[in-house]
């Protein structure tokens, strides 16, 4: 098993994005939380003008590949 260890402020930053990303695609497949929704976290935060989750989740992730956090 290999470790990871994000200690830098930039690595936590992209494992939040990550985690997001994880969380809408858990709302595009129908899946319900407590409190804001990753849909709007991600629209708040960066913008997407999408009305579902599964709208949102492929501008999300061209998103992730711009900022280099995903691979192109």
């Amino acid at each position: 098993m290999k470790t990871t260890i994000i200690s830098t402020p930039e690595d936590i930053s992209a494992y939040r994005l990550l985690a997001l990303k994880g969380a809408l695609k858990l709302e595009s497949l129908g899946m319900k939380t407590r409190g804001p929704s990753a849909l709007s976290i991600v629209k708040r935060e960066h913008g997407i003008k999408a009305r579902t989750a599964k709208e949102a989740l492929p501008l999300y992730i061209e998103l992730l590949k711009e900022k280099g956090i995903l691979p192109s």
